[in-house]
């Protein structure tokens, strides 16, 4: 009585694990230096979970925390802060300053 119970949950496992995707990776293959010291920085050597968003628009970069969104304007050879705005998020930010998120 008991083997087609095992049988039946062992067939539900072994067909839920098969229809779950995969994680989904966004590591790149490569990382240049400066990135990857600004992410172990911002980990804090990898004590804290950070989560962010960004993205760029025209000469614009934005990056999203918890706090708010940092803007960065291009200056011809990197991106350097324009501004914070406190407790804004990705799109609204983005919609401040005319681009489409």
């Amino acid at each position: 009585m008991l083997r087609p119970f095992a049988a039946a949950a062992l067939f539900i496992a072994v067909t839920a694990s098969a229809a779950a995707p995969p994680p989904k990776v966004v590591a790149p293959p490569t990382v240049p230096h400066p990135i990857a010291m600004f992410l172990a920085t911002l980990s804090s050597g990898g004590k804290q979970k950070v989560t962010f968003k960004a993205a760029a628009a025209g000469t614009r970069f934005f990056f999203e925390e918890s706090a708010g969104v940092t803007v960065y304007v291009y200056d011809g050879s990197g991106y350097r802060k324009e501004t914070f705005l406190k407790s804004a998020t990705l799109a609204s930010a983005m919609k401040r300053y005319g681009a489409k998120p």
